[in-house]
């Protein structure tokens, strides 16, 4: 019996060579494999003992080779098959472990150049993977270290069954296309637009309790990306205390962290049903997280808190008398962990800022899932810079609605289409969300917030077709409003807003979030 070992992650590497020279395996291997398992005093051989030729073109050539694949792709079934093999002097290979160059790995460190890259990217070892789960009845392929004492313990009891062979080969695979979806989005990092033909490739983080409801079944998956935005967020986040999250628990907390590190600023959002229910800013987080609660302290019962400064004792008391489901921020005092984690309930998330938090943010992609297919599109991340606010009233804002119609605009962000935010103090006081209509949500935005609504300022994710949102708004004392803009019927709207003396700005962006 021969076997392959070639890895790049060499896990376990030595202790699996050593049960397959135990079984009786005969050991050929390359580069720096080869040193580590001849250094551990297992017997190894080269794959140039193989294939009769030396490794070259800086070791690129080494196992593409006739008397390596023959090795691997002969049918054990067919005779025909293993009298080829044997007339041309080919011995029939029985296992091979391999794992790929680290191409991911080298492509995101800083500074790394297309030639390094070009240099990470596997081809002998892709063609033996490849090979071997081809033929997978004949050939044991293994890529996941973690798989070594399975074939171990199977291989010493008699035999590795079908079934175990096919998983194996599933297993490779997938390691492969994974591998071959990271080089595609390198190579294509510059390119403008959507390609015609894209793949992408997800590691599973944990399966969880079910799904939106119990009797959906569930799992979490990362997204593996060359791209550094997604080693940020709710996906990478460090859970220090709690149960685990649920599947709803993951679309709120990633609702929750995507909202607060919109701001700049010290927020604090709190989101139920991955709509904002509270969001404030201010520079003392605890009067933040104070507003924030006030803006609907019915609904935060039971919801999701997210902080984008670090929490101390004093935000920690702060919340602990509302019950909440996950608190997430970037960092904890060691007193505020200590209170928070007096209550059993409640999972605490650690997440670091993301890499963009201070420079313009990275135009990254968003997946949306339609029964049949996925609906690719850029994220909604502009900079602020990227947004032009036009004045269309004869009243122009005043310096504190200003700073109010851009805290709305950034919150209406996040919140349901058709979505309306009424906002005071860097405040949320009340919103509307995903109504059929946008007169419902300004009733509702306004209802929410009650006699507060009195000198706030209104903010629409899309253009108003009617004047009437703008006169519901005015009964509220709404005194400016921030929308897109681009309705035929436009001039109603100012000059509704003129007659109400409501200074109105104008985007030129729509925010529909569906």
């Amino acid at each position: 019996m021969r076997a392959i070992i070639s890895v790049s992650d060499k896990t376990g590497v030595t202790e699996f060579a050593r049960g397959l020279a135990e079984l009786g395996y005969e050991i050929f291997s390359t580069g720096g494999t080869k040193k580590t398992i001849a250094g551990s005093g297992v017997k190894v051989k080269s794959i140039s003992d193989i294939t009769g030729f030396a490794e070259i073109l800086d070791g690129r050539v080494k196992t593409l080779h006739p008397m390596v694949h023959g090795g691997l792709l002969a049918r054990r079934d067919k005779p025909e098959h293993m009298e080829e093999i044997k007339e041309y002097g080919i011995m029939p290979i029985d296992l091979v472990a391999v794992n790929l160059y680290p191409f991911r790995q080298t492509v995101t460190r800083q500074g790394a150049t297309l030639e390094q890259a070009l240099e990470n990217i596997d081809i002998g070892g892709p063609t033996m993977i490849r090979a071997s789960a081809k033929n997978f009845p004949g050939v044991a392929v293994v890529v996941d270290p973690s798989d070594y004492e399975m074939v171990l313990e199977k291989l010493k009891a008699g035999k590795l069954e079908m079934a175990e062979r096919k998983k194996l080969a599933q297993k490779a695979f997938q390691h492969v296309a994974a591998y071959d979806t990271a080089i595609a989005q390198y190579l294509r990092q510059d390119e403008v637009g959507f390609p015609d033909e894209m793949t992408i490739a997800l590691t599973k983080r944990q399966d969880l309790r079910y799904g939106e409801n119990p009797h959906q079944p569930a799992a979490f998956y990362a997204e593996s990306s060359v791209l550094p935005i997604y080693n940020s967020g709710i996906t990478f986040a460090e859970q220090i205390w709690g149960k685990e999250l649920s599947f709803n628990n993951f679309l709120d907390a990633d609702a929750a962290w995507s909202t607060v590190t919109d701001f700049k600023e010290s927020a604090v959002t709190v989101i139920k049903h991955t709509n904002p229910c509270g969001l404030a800013a201010h520079p003392d987080i605890v009067e933040a997280y104070r507003r924030a609660y006030k803006g609907d302290p019915v609904s935060a019962f039971g919801g999701i808190v997210a902080f984008n400064r670090r929490i101390s004792a004093g935000v920690a008391e702060e919340m602990s008398s509302n019950f909440y489901e996950i608190v997430i921020a970037p960092e904890y005092d060691k007193d505020a962990l200590d209170i928070l984690m007096k209550k059993k309930n409640l999972r605490v998330l650690r997440v670091p800022l993301p890499p963009d938090y201070n420079s313009k943010p990275i135009h990254a992609l968003d997946y949306r899932r339609v029964k049949g297919g996925l609906l690719v599109q850029g994220a909604d991340n502009l900079a602020d810079e990227e947004v032009e606010m036009k004045v269309v009233t004869k009243r122009q804002p005043e310096e504190r609605e200003l700073s109010d119609l851009k805290f709305a605009w950034k919150a209406v962000k996040h919140i349901k289409s058709n979505a309306i935010v009424l906002v005071k103090n860097n405040t949320m006081l009340g919103m509307g969300a995903g109504q059929p209509n946008r007169v419902v949500s300004v009733f509702l935005a306004k209802t929410k917030a009650g006699d507060d609504a009195r000198g706030s300022v209104m903010a629409s994710d899309a253009m108003f077709p009617f004047p009437d949102s703008v006169e519901q708004a005015a009964e509220a004392g709404v005194t400016a409003i921030i929308h897109p803009g681009g309705s035929i019927r436009d001039q109603e709207s100012i000059d509704m807003a003129d007659k109400h003396n409501i200074a109105m700005v104008f985007t030129g962006i729509r925010h529909f979030l569906h």
